[in-house]
C-alpha cells in the first residue's frame, strides 16, 4: 500500500520534529526547570505538571512513529537479513520509548527506594536510547551498499558514535547533576536529528524516482 508507505517514511521525519517541540513546549511551562541539570523523563514526572502532556504528547506517540518507520525501512529495503536488524532495533526503541511514556519516574527520577514505575521508566529509557545508537550503526554499514544513499553511510555511524559519547557523559555526571540534561539533550538531539535526515533523505530520493519514471515516459 502507497499510501501505508508514505505514512511510515512521514513518521520518521515527523517523529524528531515532535519531540523538540514536547521538550521545548514543556520546558517553557515549568520556570523552575532546568535543562541543563534535569532529565528528560522529569518533564514527565509522576505528579508534575507536565505529566501528562510530555507523556502521552511526547514519548508515546513519537515512539508509535519509530515503529512505523522502522516497519517502512524494513519493506523499502528488501527485508535482508541486516536491514531486519537494524530496522528492529530502530522499533525497539521505539517500543521502548513508548514504554518509559506509560510508565512515569518518580519525582526527580531518582530516590532511596525506587518505585516500580521508576524503575520500568529506567530500563526502558537505557533499551531505548542504546537501540537507538546500535540502529544508527547499522543502518551506516547498511547503506553503503546503496551508491545514492552511501554518503549516509558515515554520518549515521559518526551519530550512532556522538550519541553514545554523550549518553555517557551524562550517565559519567548522573550524581553531581553536571550537565546531566544538556549530555542527554544533546544525545537525543544528535539521534533525533539522524532519524529525521534519514528519512528526509528517502522521501526525497522516492521522489527523484517518481520524477524519473514519468519524464522517461513523456519522452517515449
Amino acid at each position: 500500500n502507497v499510501t501505508l508507505y508514505k505514512i511510515g517514511n512521514l513518521c520518521g521525519m515527523l517523529a524528531p520534529l515532535l519531540w523538540a517541540s514536547a521538550i521545548i513546549f514543556c520546558g517553557s511551562l515549568r520556570p523552575e526547570y532546568s535543562h541543563f541539570t534535569q532529565y528528560i523523563s522529569e518533564l514527565g514526572e509522576r505528579g508534575s505538571s507536565t505529566e501528562f502532556i510530555m507523556r502521552y504528547a511526547g514519548f508515546v506517540p513519537t515512539g508509535l512513529m519509530h515503529m512505523a518507520f522502522a516497519a517502512f525501512l524494513y519493506v523499502a529495503f528488501r527485508g535482508g537479513r541486516l536491514a531486519l536488524i537494524a530496522a528492529t532495533l530502530l522499533a525497539i526503541n521505539g517500543l521502548a520509548r513508548i514504554g518509559a511514556g506509560l510508565f512515569p519516574c518518580q519525582p526527580g527520577c531518582v530516590g532511596p527506594n525506587l518505585l516500580l514505575s521508576q524503575q520500568l521508566h529506567s530500563l526502558s529509557a537505557g533499551i531505548g536510547f542504546f537501540a537507538l545508537i546500535g540502529a544508527s550503526v547499522m543502518w551506516g554499514f547498511l547503506l553503503r551498499r546503496y551508491r545514492s544513499l552511501r554518503g549516509l553511510s558515515l554520518y549515521s555511524v559518526g551519530c550512532g558514535a556522538v550519541g553514545l559519547v554523550f549518553l555517557l557523559l551524562m550517565l559519567w555526571s548522573a550524581e553531581l547533576r553536571a550537565g546531566t540534561g544538556l549530555y542527554e539533550r544533546l544525545s537525543s538531539g544528535v539521534l533525533s536529528l539522524w532519524v529525521l535526515v534519514f528519512a528526509a533523505r528517502l522521501w526525497r530520493r522516492e521522489a527523484d524516482c517518481v520524477s524519473v519514471a514519468v519524464s522517461g515516459r513523456e519522452h517515449k
